[in-house]
């Protein structure tokens, strides 16, 4: 598969299906933009520099930041603040996330239909 060409995608919201996780001290600077959107899920998680994680979805939910238009609300306002893993996705650490057959339409099976007679 090649590169992937986000502007090229026709669901531009389909990878904030889900919410992200995003590193305590960075949800406190989005937080503070006073956006409508909130963060769930508070987890202790070593992987993050500031020790903790919070996510921007409840359950399976889509991100509370998704604006009713489909867009970012973060990225609107601040590209700086959004969440690295939103700059980096369809990617992760140089190669295609593990997730992205599951949220990227560019990437995801096409169902096809049986065709009626």
């Amino acid at each position: 598969m090649g590169k992937i060409d986000c502007c090229k995608c026709s669901e531009k919201n389909s990878c904030c299906g889900f919410g992200v996780w995003v590193d305590l001290e960075e949800a406190k600077k989005i937080l503070s933009l006073g956006l409508k959107g909130d963060f769930y899920h508070f987890e202790k998680d070593k992987d993050f520099p500031s020790g903790y994680k919070v996510g921007t979805s409840c359950e399976d939910d889509p991100c509370s930041f998704l604006t009713p238009e489909g867009l970012c609300a973060i990225h609107k306002v601040d590209y700086n603040l959004k969440p690295a893993h939103c700059k980096e996705f369809p990617y992760e650490n140089g190669k295609l996330a593990s997730n992205v057959k599951l949220l990227c339409s560019s990437v995801k099976p096409k169902i096809k239909t049986k065709k009626k007679a």
